[in-house]
């Protein structure tokens, strides 16, 4: 099930997912639109928050299901993205299912991630930004914190899958639209895609 209200970015670390839901956000201020992000604000995504940085050690196993808790909350808690799309309010997500499917399928398999995401709504567009890891890598080692799936042998396996994962949906009749992108063009031109995209979509036409 694909819900029409709702806009995701993927890609790997360093790929720019967070500059563009910026921009966006600049773009479309004063709008009704749900900016949101995973892991999440909540209580859930603050403790994957620290499991990212290193503070916690879990299980491959467990992450993967602290992963899908979270994206629980996110979807169905209060205010989430069920409830505004349901309300027609646009929400656009930097990360979702999709990065369970890729990240934690290099450590655990590819059976337990896919089986505690398949009744999550997908989204009506995904953006996927598509980079070598090398050069996303060098963006991430500016950043004055570098979590645990930041390196380079992990990112290449990451974006392989990603790769994988995305044209495995594009054999099947979901109804969402996959946008890749190449992530490695300047933001500004990466930006004027993305918005060429979105002002297809009704929930955004003016």
């Amino acid at each position: 099930m694909t819900v029409s209200e709702f806009v995701v970015f993927e890609g790997i670390d360093g790929s720019g997912t967070s500059t563009q839901i910026a921009a966006l956000k600049k773009r479309l201020e004063g709008k009704k639109v749900f900016f949101t992000c995973e892991p999440t604000d909540r209580e859930t995504g603050k403790f994957l928050r620290k499991v990212l940085k290193g503070e916690i050690a879990v299980a491959a196993q467990t992450a993967a299901y602290l992963f899908a808790a979270d994206r629980c909350e996110h979807v169905y808690g209060k205010g989430g993205i069920a409830e505004r799309c349901g309300k027609k309010e646009a929400c656009i997500c930097d990360r979702y299912l999709f990065s369970s499917l890729a990240y934690q399928s290099i450590e655990c398999g590819e059976k337990l991630p896919a089986k505690l995401n398949e009744d999550f709504p997908l989204p009506q567009t995904a953006f996927y930004f598509r980079i070598d890891p090398k050069i996303a890598l060098k963006r991430i080692q500016n950043r004055s914190v570098v979590e645990i799936y930041e390196k380079l042998d992990f990112l290449q396996k990451t974006a392989a899958a990603y790769d994988k994962i995305f044209a495995a949906f594009d054999k099947k009749n979901t109804g969402m639209n996959i946008i890749r992108i190449d992530a490695s063009l300047d933001a500004a031109e990466i930006e004027k895609i993305i918005w060429s995209a979105l002002q297809k979509l009704p929930i955004f036409e003016s």
